[in-house]
């Protein structure tokens, strides 16, 4: 037979279990823990309570418990162990559930709990959790607010460590939130400090930030000096992959703002290679800049061969499709076909300051190839034809003619009167400078020679 007894001192209970099962016994003391949790204000911090919130049905009820179990104030190893785990797990649910504000709240709730434990462990439960919110859309300013209120505690408490992390964090949300001149000021100062620490492996995190932000200053000295600093850096520890491939695919960025695809595409790949490893999702970003790089160089029909290629093919979506798109319309020649990729593709091309940045000037050259090889055979045409030839509005036909004009890309006239464009014969140089300038040339040559032969008969 199977006995059982409960005893009730002073609301805490004991239970007396003789001959159960040891299934029956994990059963009762499941039964136990719910009826525990509905009255007592908090549960004990053991695997038991974890297991009761893992196996809970609803989410809210898990979390409830798990609040339960970090409500307990012993102080023991083993419960500031089983804290911590509860932690983890209640980071885990808020943020499944979208619930950034009551993350916020918890990050304030902990901090007597921290003074409890040592500072790395601390520091690693603050990051945690300030990932977790960036996991959820739409958090940018929660983020910025949390990160400015953890940055005013560390400096209280005196963690500098810590303090570093967040403030490099935060500067990052501001130059995503385009707040340049708050985080280049903090940048500033965050750097001098860690410099004089010598940590190198926060330090690079820093300079490439710097280089980041400079580039979206548009200061491209100072955004490749930054970088120079981080890879110098770089180079006296061991980096890890996804830093790594961060610094390739800023070099990538900074050559192919200088013209020079070949060397960016070498860096965009390696940048590639090291986020594809890790199944980063900055690998499709790395592997849309290559095939942009291609298409610049005028090498549009390799792009197909990288899109079907095995690590190609991983990464077939919207973004490899506006690529296709553009580097069909570039093959092609056709700017009708051009302008429709900008517009099915708008997301992905127009919305993406570095491939809008390429595309534009490329969209120029191509305008200004087609209205060149349109124009050649008239000498006077009307520009609602040659808008007619080209498929696009007057009024932009008219402007880019104006535009070239100006540039010497061709000699000729607008007649806005007659609506006209005016093609003038290219002036042909006369042969004639040139062959007087070349033979006084010469003549000064021989009287030099002359002179030397006389200057050593006299001496």
């Amino acid at each position: 037979m199977i006995f059982s007894a409960q005893q009730v001192i002073g609301g805490n209970s004991e239970v007396f279990l003789f001959g159960c099962s040891s299934a029956f016994t994990n059963l009762f003391l499941q039964e136990f823990l719910k009826t525990r949790a509905m009255s007592s204000s908090y549960l004990p911090a053991t695997t038991e309570s974890i297991a009761l919130a893992l196996e809970a049905k609803d989410p809210s009820d898990a979390i409830s418990i798990l609040y339960r179990v970090l409500d307990n104030p012993s102080s023991s190893p083993e419960a500031l162990r089983m804290k911590e785990q509860a932690i983890t797990n209640l980071t885990d649910l808020l943020r499944q559930e979208n619930r950034g504000e009551d993350l916020r709240s918890l990050l304030t709730e902990l901090r007597p709990f921290f003074s409890l434990i040592p500072k790395a462990k601390t520091a690693k439960i603050v990051r945690g959790i300030l990932d977790s919110v960036a996991k959820i859309p739409g958090t940018s300013d929660l983020q910025i607010a949390l990160c400015k209120e953890m940055v005013l505690w560390t400096r209280a408490e005196k963690r500098t460590f810590l303090r570093q992390r967040v403030e490099a964090r935060l500067a990052a949300l501001l130059m995503e939130t385009k707040e340049y001149s708050e985080a280049l000021t903090l940048l500033s100062g965050l750097v001098k400090e860690v410099r004089r620490l010598d940590d190198k492996l926060l330090l690079v995190d820093i300079d490439l930030l710097e280089s980041k932000l400079h580039f979206s200053l548009r200061n491209l000295p100072k955004a490749k000096a930054a970088l120079t600093a981080a890879r110098t850096a770089a180079n006296a520890i061991y980096v890890p992959p996804a830093q790594q491939g961060a610094i390739d695919l800023q070099s990538g960025i900074l050559h192919a703002e200088e013209k020079d695809y070949k060397t960016a595409y070498s860096y965009f790949f390696e940048a590639f290679e090291s986020f594809n490893a890790l199944e980063d999702p900055k690998a499709v970003f790395s592997l849309k800049y290559m095939l942009l790089c291609k298409i610049m160089v005028n090498q549009a029909d390799d792009v197909g061969g990288i899109i079907s290629s095995k690590a190609g093919l991983q990464y077939v979506g919207p973004d490899l499709d506006a690529m296709k798109a553009v580097a069909d319309a570039h093959s092609k020649r056709s700017l009708k076909l051009f302008e429709m990729a900008l517009r099915d593709y708008k997301a992905q091309l127009e919305e993406d300051p570095i491939v809008h940045r390429h595309l534009s000037s490329l969209y120029d050259t191509l305008l200004e190839q087609n209205l060149c090889r349109l124009i050649e055979p008239f000498s006077r045409v009307e520009i609602a034809h040659i808008a007619e030839l080209i498929e696009l509005p007057i009024d932009h036909v008219e402007r880019k003619l104006s535009q070239m004009i100006l540039d010497k890309k061709f000699a000729g006239t607008l007649d806005q009167g007659a609506g006209c464009l005016v093609i003038f014969d290219d002036p042909k140089t006369d042969a004639i400078y040139p062959a007087t300038l070349e033979t006084i040339s010469n003549i000064g040559k021989v009287v030099d020679s002359l002179y030397v032969r006389s200057a050593k008969i006299m001496a």
